[in-house]
C-alpha cells in the first residue's frame, strides 16, 4: 500500500494485543481501522464482513465459519455479524491464549453492547477517530489552518489525492443511504438532512434541543433520538460540561462538535479553502478541530477522552477543561494568529471564581508559542 501515514496509535494496539486474546478497534467509517489492522498485524488472515457472501456463511453456521478461520485473524466490520462474538468468546476461553483476535467495527453502540455481553474481561478496546494534526506533521502533510479546516483528516484525502468536497459529499450520501438504515427506520428523511445542515451551523455552540426542534419541525423526543443517531454514527461528539461541585453557577448542557470537520466544512456549503478565513463560522470551525484533536491525543495513546467544557450562567467560558492530577487545566481556543493578551480574559475570569482549582492555563491560537503572565500560547500543532 502506498502513502500510508504511521498512526500514532500504533503502539497502544500493539500493547493491547499482547496484553488480551481479543483486540478490538472502533471508529467512524473511513478512519484507517482496516489500514491499521492490517498493517500492524500483517501474519493475521483478513476476513471483511462486508463482502455479502462472506457475511453469509458466518450467518448461517458460525461455529464452522470461526473453525475454517484460525486465530491469529482480523474480523474486519464485526457489528455485521454479532453473532460471532459468542463463538469467539468460547475460542479464546477454550484457548487461553493472548493475540488471537482483531475486531474492527463501527456503530459504537451496538458494537459495545455486544462486546460488553461477550468479551468482557477478554478485549481491549482502542477508539480510531480520522488523522490528528500530530500525525499529519510526521508524514510532512500540510498543516495550515485553513488547508485542515477546508479539507479535514479522513485518511484517504492524504493517501489518495481525492477531492474533499466529493469525498464528504459521497461520505454524507453513504451515511444517510446506508448506515442510518442499519441503526434507525428512519422516516423523515428530509427532516433530517435539514436537521444535521442545522447542527452545522450549530458547531461549537451549546446544544439547545427545544430550537433544533422548532427549526427543523419535529418534536424534541425525535431530536434527542437523532442526535443518540448521529453521536452511534461518530458524525458528531458532544462535549459535556464540567460543573462538578460548583453548584447552580455553572451550565449544564453539553456543546455541538463534528468528528470530521471537513464534513462540518461541507455541510455549511464551504467550496474553496479561501472561503474558510472570512466565514462567520471561522472561529466556531477552528475550536471543532482543536476539541477534536485533543480528543485524538488521548485516544491514540490509549487513555479515556475525558475532556468538558465550562460555562458560567453569566456566560464566561472556557473551551476545553481537563482535570489532572485533582487540578482543572483551562485551555481558551481563538483563530487569530497574532498575540494579544486579552485572549486570557476569560481563563482568569474562571480563575477568580474557582481559586485553588485551576492549573495550567493555556490559550489555542494559531500563532507562535510564548508564555505571558503565567498563561501558555500554544500554537494549535503543539497541543
Amino acid at each position: 500500500m502506498k502513502n500510508i501515514i504511521e498512526r500514532a496509535m500504533a503502539q497502544a494496539a500493539k500493547d493491547l494485543w499482547r496484553k488480551y486474546p481479543v483486540l478490538t478497534i472502533t471508529g467512524p467509517r473511513q478512519s484507517g481501522k482496516t489500514t491499521l489492522a492490517r498493517e500492524l498485524f500483517p501474519s493475521a488472515e483478513y476476513v471483511n464482513l462486508e463482502i455479502p457472501d462472506v457475511r453469509d456463511q458466518a450467518m448461517r453456521d458460525a461455529r464452522s465459519f470461526i473453525e475454517r478461520h484460525p486465530a491469529p485473524v482480523v474480523f474486519d466490520e464485526i457489528q455485521r455479524v454479532p453473532m460471532l462474538l459468542s463463538y469467539i468468546q468460547a475460542k479464546v476461553d477454550e484457548t487461553q491464549n493472548t493475540s488471537c483476535y482483531v475486531l474492527t467495527g463501527s456503530h459504537q453502540p451496538s458494537l459495545q453492547a455486544a462486546i460488553a455481553q461477550s468479551l468482557a474481561g477478554r478485549t481491549g478496546i482502542l477508539e480510531l477517530l480520522p488523522l490528528s494534526i500530530a500525525e499529519l506533521t510526521a508524514a510532512n502533510k500540510k498543516t495550515e489552518r485553513d488547508h485542515l479546516i477546508f479539507n479535514g483528516f479522513m485518511p484517504r484525502l492524504y493517501s489518495s489525492g481525492l477531492d474533499a468536497s466529493h469525498l464528504y459529499s459521497d461520505y454524507f450520501k453513504t451515511y444517510i443511504e446506508r448506515d442510518l438504515r442499519q441503526l434507525a427506520n428512519l422516516r423523515h428523511i428530509r427532516q433530517f438532512e435539514l436537521f444535521i445542515r442545522l447542527m452545522a451551523g450549530r458547531v461549537a455552540q451549546v446544544l439547545n434541543v427545544d430550537s433544533l426542534a422548532n427549526d427543523t419541525g419535529v418534536s424534541s423526543g425525535t431530536i434527542r433520538e437523532w442526535l443518540s443517531l448521529l453521536e452511534a454514527s461518530y458524525i458528531i461528539k458532544l462535549l459535556p460540561p464540567y460543573y462538578r461541585n460548583f453548584g447552580k453557577r455553572f451550565i449544564k448542557s453539553p456543546k455541538i462538535y463534528f468528528v470530521e470537520t471537513g464534513l462540518v466544512s461541507y455541510l455549511l456549503g464551504i467550496k474553496e479553502i479561501k472561503q474558510v478565513a472570512i466565514h462567520p463560522l471561522i472561529g466556531n470551525l477552528f475550536e471543532n478541530m482543536v476539541i477534536m484533536d485533543a480528543f485524538k491525543k488521548r485516544l491514540n495513546a490509549g487513555n479515556d477522552g475525558d475532556l468538558y467544557f465550562m460555562r458560567t450562567n453569566h456566560g464566561v467560558e472556557v473551551d476545553l477543561v481537563e482535570e489532572v492530577n485533582g487540578k482543572l487545566d483551562l485551555y481558551e481556543i481563538k483563530p487569530g494568529a497574532t498575540f494579544h493578551d486579552e485572549m486570557a480574559r476569560n481563563l482568569r475570569a474562571i480563575e477568580n471564581s474557582l481559586k485553588g482549582e485551576i492549573g495550567r492555563k493555556t490559550v489555542v491560537y494559531a500563532g507562535t508559542n510564548t508564555i505571558v503572565n503565567e498563561v501558555e500560547y500554544l500554537n494549535y500543532a503543539e497541543l
